[in-house]
């Protein structure tokens, strides 16, 4: 399981990233405020955003609940991955480090 979790999770950075980047370099740079204006700019955007954004509260709190428990060393790698790139980076990279 090892190996699927980190082929998963490079796939979980390079997947997102392929359609963020050029986003930023569409726009100049990340400007806050145009970002959630296109991530909320409709109702089906606004459901998988905030589908998102509960899932990864549920990672944070599975990762650092696993780190307590002495399941997971270094916590703070999934938790950076999943707020620089999100769940899809995020779950999978706490799963590896999880495993034996």
């Amino acid at each position: 399981m090892k190996t699927a979790y980190l082929v998963l999770f490079v796939a979980g950075c390079v997947l997102p990233l392929s359609q963020l980047l050029p986003w930023v370099a569409a726009h100049g740079g990340l400007h806050p405020r145009l970002f959630l204006a296109d991530l909320f700019a409709n109702r089906v955007s606004a459901f998988f955003a905030l589908d998102v954004i509960v899932s990864a509260v549920v990672v944070l709190v599975f990762t650092w609940r696993e780190a307590r428990r002495g399941a997971l060393r270094r916590p703070w790698l999934p938790t950076l991955a999943t707020l620089l790139v999100g769940v899809s980076a995020g779950l999978p990279l706490a799963l590896y480090l999880r495993e034996p």
